[in-house]
C-alpha cells in the first residue's frame, strides 16, 4: 500500500515538472514571438507650413517627438503661408501650421479647415544694412517704410504671399505707399533665402525674429533697425484640413498633431527652443 502511494506521488511530481517545463517553453516562445513581431508601418501625415518654422530649426526638434509617439512619418512641405493655405483648400495637405490670422479665418469660414488652435508667437522685426543708409530706428515700422521709400534704399520683399509678405504689404498700405521701382526687389523665396539676398544687396527686409536669430551669424552685413512695435506680433495657428470636404486627408493623425502642438509638454519644448543657443526663446508658447 505504501509502495503504491509512493509511486502515485512520484507520478504526480513528474507531471508537475513536465507541466512547468512546458509552460516555460510556451512563455519563451511567446516572448520570442513578441521580439520578432514586425512593427506596424508608420502612417504618413502631410504638413503644410511656413518656411520660418523650418528655417528656424523648430521642426527638427518637435517633429521627431510626434513621429515616435504616434508611429507617424510627417512629410513637411515648407512654403509661404498663402501657398500652404491653398494646399488646404485643395485637400493637398492634412494639417496646416501657418501665421496669417485673417487668411486662416477665411479658410475656416469656407469650411476647408477645422479645429484651428493658437500655438505660439514671436514678432516681426525690420532689419537693414549695417550702415543703416536710410537712417531708420525705433518702433514705428510705418515711418521707417516711408523713409526707406523716400530715399530709394533697397527693400527686399519675399513676394510669395507668405504670412510675412502679407504683413509687409499691410504696412505699405498703412503708409499709403504702393512700392515700385528697381529698389523694390522681389525674391519669390522663403525667409532664409530672402535674408541672404538682403545681406548681399545691402537691403532692408521685414522678417520674423526666429528666422533672424537662426540665420544671424551668416548675415554679417545686416542688423536690426526697427523692433518692438505693438503691431508686430506674429501669431501661429495649427488646424486640420476638413475631412468632410476633402475625404482623402489623414484626419486621424491630423487631429493628433493639432492636440500634440497644444499639449503642455510640446509647449514647453517650443518655449525652450533656442534659449541655450541664442539666449532667448525663438517662439513663445501661446495656447488658448
Amino acid at each position: 500500500m505504501l509502495k503504491n502511494r509512493f509511486f502515485a506521488t512520484l507520478f504526480v511530481f513528474m507531471l508537475l515538472i513536465l507541466s512547468a517545463c512546458s509552460n516555460g517553453d510556451t512563455d519563451t516562445k511567446s516572448a520570442d514571438a513578441k521580439k520578432t513581431e514586425p512593427k506596424a508601418e508608420p502612417t504618413e501625415l502631410i504638413l503644410a507650413t511656413t518656411t520660418s518654422t523650418q528655417d528656424s530649426g523648430l521642426l527638427d526638434v518637435i517633429l521627431p517627438i510626434f513621429e515616435k509617439e504616434n508611429n507617424v512619418k510627417v512629410k513637411t512641405i515648407a512654403v509661404g503661408t498663402g501657398a500652404a493655405l491653398e494646399m488646404g483648400t485643395k485637400g493637398e495637405a492634412d494639417v496646416l501650421l501657418v501665421h496669417a490670422p485673417k487668411s486662416e479665418e477665411e479658410l475656416v469660414t469656407s469650411g476647408d479647415a477645422i479645429n484651428r488652435k493658437r500655438v505660439m508667437y514671436n514678432d516681426y522685426i525690420l532689419v537693414g544694412p549695417s550702415d543703416n543708409s536710410a537712417g531708420v530706428s525705433g518702433e514705428d515700422t510705418v515711418a521707417a517704410f516711408k523713409k526707406i521709400f523716400e530715399v530709394k534704399a533697397n527693400f527686399i520683399t519675399r513676394g510669395d504671399d507668405s504670412g510675412t509678405h502679407k504683413k509687409e504689404l499691410g504696412i505699405w498700405t498703412s503708409a499709403a505707399i504702393e512700392p515700385t521701382g528697381d529698389a523694390y526687389i522681389s525674391t519669390g523665396q522663403g525667409m532664409g533665402a530672402s535674408l541672404q539676398i538682403a545681406n548681399e544687396k545691402g537691403g532692408y527686409i521685414l522678417t520674423d525674429r526666429a528666422t533672424w536669430l537662426a540665420q544671424e551669424k551668416n548675415l554679417t552685413n545686416l542688423k536690426i533697425v526697427v523692433e518692438g512695435g505693438k503691431d508686430l506680433m506674429n501669431i501661429y495657428h495649427v488646424m486640420q484640413v476638413n475631412p468632410e470636404k476633402h475625404d482623402m486627408v489623414n484626419s486621424k493623425d491630423a487631429e493628433k498633431f493639432v492636440e500634440f502642438m497644444v499639449d503642455s509638454k510640446t509647449q514647453d519644448v517650443i518655449e525652450s527652443f533656442g534659449k541655450e543657443e541664442f539666449g532667448q526663446s525663438l517662439f513663445i508658447k501661446y495656447t488658448e
